[in-house]
C-alpha cells in the first residue's frame, strides 16, 4: 500500500507547471515550480526538516527540546510540522509586518509566537533576530535553527530542489529565477544546477529597501540603502551566510506595488493562488524578458500559498489604502473606506440644527434625507450655509424647509467616470445599494482622495 508514515514524508517532489496566459509577449517557455504543494504550503518545509535532522545528527537538538527561530511565518510552519512529528516544542519570533494569517497558523500548530517590531536594526535587542538569540541562551535544551546562517538551509535545496528541477526539465533548464531572502533556496538550487550546466543563468529577485542588490554589485554593506518595505518573505537588511553569490548572475529589484499586483494577476490568469514572493519573482522576470531568447526554458520559484496573504495583497481595501490598486468604480471607493464610515442620514421632520450637528460631528458636507427607506431629498453644507446666512433663525425649523433634490441613485458597480459626470454644481454626492441592500454614499471628496493616492 502507498501510505506515508507521517506528514514529513510528503515534503518535496512538487509540480512544475507551465505558465500560459501571463507570459503573453515572452519569447520562450516559462515554468513555475509551485512549492505551496508542500504540506506546510511553502518551500520552507524542505529546509526546516533538514535543519532539524542535521541538528539531531550533531546532537544540538535532543529529545524533548525546544526549537527557537525567527521567521516570517513559512519556516516556522515547516519547523512546527517537524516538531509535532518528532515531539519538540516551538517558540517563534516574527515581525509586526507579517500577515495575521501567518501568526494564527503558527499558533494553530502549537507554536508560541512572539511579535517584534520591524523597523529596528538587526542587532537591536528588540529585533526578532535578537529576541530569538536571547531566548536560545535562556531556555535549557533549546535549539536556535537560525535559517539565515545555518548552511543546512541551502543544503536542503542542493539535495532536493535542484535535482527535482534538473529531472523535471530533463536538463533543459536555462534560467532559474527566485526571490532572495535567506539565500538558501537560490544558492542551494543554483549550486546543484551550475554543477550540471555552468551556463544556466541564475537571477535573484530583490525588493527596493533591501541591501542585497547593492551588496551583490559592490561587495559593500551600505545601510543607507536600507529602508522599510512592505513585501514579505524576501529581501534583507544584512547578508546571511547561506548566500553563495558566485552562483548568482544577476540581482533585479521590484517595488512593493508591482509584486502585489502581479501576485493577483497570477491568481486570476493562471489559477495559481500564490504569495507575495511569487508575484515579485514573476514581476522581476517580466522586467528582464528582453534578455530571453526563443529556445530558453525559464523556471520561476513560487514559494508559498496565497492563503497567508488574504488580509493583505488579496484584500482590496488593503491594496487601495497603499495606492496599489486602481480605483475604478463606486464599489472600489466603498471598499477602500472599509466599514469605518457608515451612511449618515436625517428625516425631513428633524430640526435643521440636528443636521448641522451631524455634519460637524462626522466632518461631512452631504447628508441624504430618508423617510422609511425612501430617499426623498438631501441637504448640503453649501446649501445650508447660504440659507442660514440669510436667516440665522432657520436652524430651528425642520429639514423639510431646506430640502434639496435627492442625490442620484446608481448601480454599485458604476464606473468612476460616470459618477463624476453625475455631480451637479449644487450636488456633490451619489448613492448606491450593495448586494445586501445597504445604502452607501460617494462624494466629490471621496473621489479626490482616491485619485490622489
Amino acid at each position: 500500500m502507498k501510505i506515508k508514515n507521517n506528514i514529513l514524508e510528503t515534503i518535496g517532489n512538487t509540480p512544475l507547471i507551465r505558465l500560459n496566459k501571463i507570459t503573453s509577449g515572452f519569447p520562450c517557455e516559462v515554468l513555475a515550480k509551485v512549492d505551496y504543494f508542500n504540506p506546510g504550503n511553502s518551500i520552507k518545509d524542505r529546509m526546516a526538516i533538514k535543519m532539524v535532522e542535521v541538528a539531531e545528527q550533531e546532537g544540538r537538538l535532543k529529545p524533548g527540546g525546544t526549537i527557537i527561530e525567527c521567521t516570517s511565518g513559512n519556516t516556522g510552519m515547516g519547523l512546527a510540522l517537524a516538531a509535532i512529528v518528532k515531539g519538540y516544542k516551538c517558540i517563534f519570533t516574527t515581525t509586526d509586518k507579517q500577515s495575521k494569517e501567518k501568526i494564527d497558523i503558527l499558533k494553530a500548530v502549537g507554536a508560541e509566537v512572539i511579535v517584534c517590531p520591524t523597523n529596528v536594526e538587526p542587532e537591536d535587542p528588540r529585533s526578532y533576530y535578537s529576541v530569538a538569540r536571547r531566548l536560545a541562551k535562556e531556555i535549557p535544551n533549546s535549539f536556535h535553527a537560525n535559517q539565515y546562517d545555518n548552511l543546512a538551509n541551502r543544503l536542503a535545496h542542493y539535495e532536493t530542489t535542484g535535482p527535482e528541477l534538473w529531472e523535471q526539465t530533463e536538463g533543459k533548464i536555462t534560467h532559474l529565477v527566485c526571490t532572495a531572502g535567506t539565500g538558501g533556496t537560490i544558492s542551494g538550487t543554483a549550486m546543484f544546477l551550475k554543477e550540471k550546466n555552468p551556463t544556466i543563468q541564475v537571477w535573484a529577485i530583490d525588493v527596493y529597501g533591501s541591501l542585497l542588490t547593492h551588496y551583490f554589485k559592490t561587495g559593500e554593506i551600505d545601510m543607507d540603502k536600507v529602508h522599510p518595505y512592505i513585501s514579505e518573505g524576501f529581501g534583507e537588511d544584512f547578508v546571511p551566510e547561506n548566500y553563495n553569490m558566485s552562483v548568482i548572475d544577476h540581482f533585479e529589484q521590484v517595488t512593493d506595488k508591482d509584486g502585489a499586483v502581479m501576485a493577483r494577476r497570477i491568481a486570476k490568469e493562471e489559477g495559481l493562488f500564490c504569495g507575495y514572493s511569487a508575484g515579485s519573482c514573476f514581476q522581476g522576470l517580466a522586467q528582464l524578458k528582453s534578455r530571453l531568447k526563443k529556445d530558453d526554458l525559464v523556471v520561476c520559484i513560487f514559494h508559498d500559498h496565497g492563503s497567508r496573504y488574504v488580509a493583505k495583497i488579496y484584500n482590496d481595501q488593503w491594496m487601495m489604502e497603499r495606492g496599489f490598486l486602481e480605483v475604478k468604480s463606486f464599489r472600489d471607493i466603498v471598499s477602500a473606506r472599509g466599514a469605518k464610515q457608515r451612511l449618515i442620514s436625517v428625516r425631513s421632520d428633524q430640526p435643521i440644527s440636528d443636521a448641522v450637528n451631524l455634519m460637524r460631528k462626522y466632518e461631512i458636507e452631504h447628508v441624504p434625507v430618508i423617510e422609511e427607506d425612501r430617499i426623498v431629498g438631501s441637504i448640503s453644507e453649501n446649501g445650508l450655509f447660504q440659507k442660514m446666512f440669510s436667516n440665522p433663525d432657520i436652524k430651528e425649523q425642520h429639514v423639510a424647509h431646506v430640502i434639496e433634490p435627492p442625490y442620484p441613485l446608481v448601480d454599485f458597480n458604476t464606473p468612476l467616470e460616470k459618477i463624476t459626470s453625475m455631480f451637479r454644481k449644487d450636488s456633490g454626492a451619489v448613492l448606491a445599494k450593495d448586494e445586501s441592500g445597504v445604502l452607501h454614499i460617494v462624494t466629490k471628496y471621496d473621489i479626490l482622495q482616491s485619485l490622489a493616492k
